[in-house]
């Protein structure tokens, strides 16, 4: 029988109290945390979308410059969440001359958008003003997780303003059911949704994201009692909060055939996906092409992203593999002592 020991239980719970009080003086010295700080202005914009240029303060090493597009279901802050923390700054300080899309935060009247105005619309717009701009007649391309699919769709069909293309984390082949995510969205009623809403609501998606590992916040939230006695911790985990818990809502139409035709039906690895009359050909992607993948991702498996190696177009391909999970990508220690470097490298070796 396991002896009660009340000594033992007053003491834990005196040690707590301190805690408790100590990390509430924390908190309380903590002023809103700010996200995205690294200088950039806005350069164009259409209704909703707009581009942002980077701020530089000497010559890019790279004369031609690099559009960043990030999943439209999340906002960009993460590549930039602080300055020690900042894939966005990384690629500066190394060298290129970086604009980066930012969505929007779509209303109830833009649920009639498409993938068609997404990707033949805004992205397309924003590479030409860059092209325009800068008298480049081709541009580097980056794209993260959705951005990077809808990058090398753009890329496929646009080809002659592709300098090269570099995806992270991104979905291909979504024939595979190895993670939740994948399951869920074979048998999502997604008409229904679209039609019932209009807009699909960002809550919505967080709680199908959520279950992918309900454990995650539970530990999460367990562990903040010790995170709260140091600021500079603190600080850190409420900048990654405030950036989870911005996500924009999802133009219906856009949200429609984005999950029909290419996580259910898998048309775009099969050579089967058509936007704007257009069937879009991966063979025709045939600039150099970088393609990043997470070893620990649990929100796109490996199996989603590495087939894309075997139907790309490009004879300049390479494949890195970074040790970690999907974020730790963009925020990781590894992200900004190896990563950063080694991709602004790639991208000034083909410029």
């Amino acid at each position: 029988m396991h002896n009660f020991n009340f000594a033992e239980m007053m003491d834990e719970l005196h040690t707590t109290s301190k805690k408790m009080v100590h990390g509430y003086e924390t908190l309380s010295k903590i002023e809103e945390v700010e996200v995205a700080t690294t200088p950039k202005e806005l350069v164009w914009q259409n209704d909703l979308v707009k581009l942002y240029h980077y701020k530089r303060d000497t010559p890019a090493k790279s004369k031609i410059p690099v559009l960043v597009s990030f999943a439209i279901m999340n906002r960009h802050d993460v590549l930039d969440l602080q300055p020690d923390r900042s894939l966005m700054k990384k690629l500066l300080d190394e060298g290129l001359d970086i604009y980066i899309m930012d969505w929007g935060y779509p209303k109830q009247q833009h649920k009639f958008l498409t993938m068609e105005d997404y990707i033949l619309g805004f992205m397309n717009d924003a590479v030409d003003f860059i092209r325009k701009s800068t008298k480049s007649p081709k541009i580097h391309k980056m794209g993260i997780c959705q951005g990077g699919t809808f990058s090398t769709i753009y890329a496929s069909l646009f080809p002659e303003k592709i300098k090269s293309l570099t995806v992270y984390v991104a979905p291909f082949d979504f024939g595979g059911n190895e993670c939740m995510l994948y399951k869920w969205t074979k048998d999502l009623d997604v008409d229904a949704m679209v039609d019932a809403l209009g807009i699909i609501p960002a809550d919505m998606l967080n709680a199908g994201f959520g279950s992918l590992k309900p454990s995650a916040d539970l530990g999460k939230y367990f562990g903040m009692l010790d995170m709260m006695q140091d600021e500079a911790k603190l600080a850190n985990f409420l900048r990654m909060e405030k950036w989870k818990n911005d996500c924009p809502d999802l133009a219906g139409e856009m949200f429609r055939k984005y999950i029909k035709d290419l996580w259910r039906d898998n048309k775009l690895i099969n050579g089967e996906f058509e936007l704007g009359g257009h069937i879009v050909d991966l063979k025709k992607m045939t600039a150099p092409f970088l393609n990043i993948y997470a070893t620990e991702d649990n929100i796109i498996p490996n199996n989603s992203t590495k087939p894309i190696m075997k139907v790309i177009g490009s004879k300049d391909k390479e494949e890195y593999a970074f040790p970690g999970g999907h974020i730790g990508v963009f925020v990781g220690g590894k992200s900004q002592k190896e990563l950063g470097p080694k991709v602004a490298q790639w991208v000034i070796d083909r410029s």
